[in-house]
């Protein structure tokens, strides 16, 4: 199993991380219909044309590698009352950027204008809550690096016919680091009305 010339010509054609965000935005989402959870590998969502953002990420990730930059991914830890997130992340002169692949009209793309990720997490937080208002994010992840994925050893995360568990497990074994003192936890406003209706805007319906 690998990517066909037609495949690789099309990946190769998104040479600007806009151009692969604006590619992962026309991928319809994947609602892991049947209660299946899955988490594909790069050439599997490309052929199944459906993507979570765990999934977007990694196709994200894989598509950037192209250029130069290196297949790197974030996770996004939310309250256990909240769905996690992961980004693939890119650098342009020193400063980071964001890839995100989400049904919502918030956690989206972000411009390469940050210092470095903590900053580039931070601005996730107040787009990040529960339809009650609660805000939700916790925690963001060291790096990861694609690239520690070698072939062979069923490691080759870009074309496994295998879901990607492996690298969901790492992700979860990673440094993170909290966004709030304990202290702040009691003294979060929620989000206002009209941002809990505005954040119910959809892009693909179940």
């Amino acid at each position: 199993m690998n990517f066909t010339k037609k495949e690789i010509n099309l990946l190769v054609s998104l040479n600007t991380p806009v151009k692969v965000q604006d590619f992962l935005n026309s991928i319809p989402f994947n609602f892991e219909r049947d209660d299946v959870d899955t988490l594909k590998s790069p050439l599997r969502t490309l052929r199944e044309n459906n993507a979570h953002c765990f999934e977007g990420a990694l196709l994200g990730a894989y598509i950037l590698s192209f250029y130069g930059h290196k297949p790197r991914v974030m996770y996004l830890k939310s309250t256990k009352h909240d769905f996690d997130h992961v980004v693939a992340l890119f650098k342009i002169n020193g400063y980071w950027g964001a890839l995100s692949k989400t049904n919502h009209n918030v956690l989206r793309y972000r411009e390469p204008i940050y210092k470095n990720v903590r900053e580039l997490a931070m601005t996730y937080f107040h787009e990040y809550f529960l339809d009650n208002g609660l805000k939700t994010l916790r925690a963001y992840s060291d790096i990861l690096d694609l690239s520690i994925y070698k072939k062979g050893q069923n490691k080759d995360w870009a074309i496994s016919e295998k879901d990607l568990w492996f690298v969901d497990a790492k992700l979860d074994k990673l440094k993170h680091h909290n966004i709030l003192l304990p202290s702040m936890l009691k003294k979060l406003r929620k989000a206002d009305g009209v941002e809990i209706q505005a954040g119910k805007l959809l892009e693909y319906k179940k």
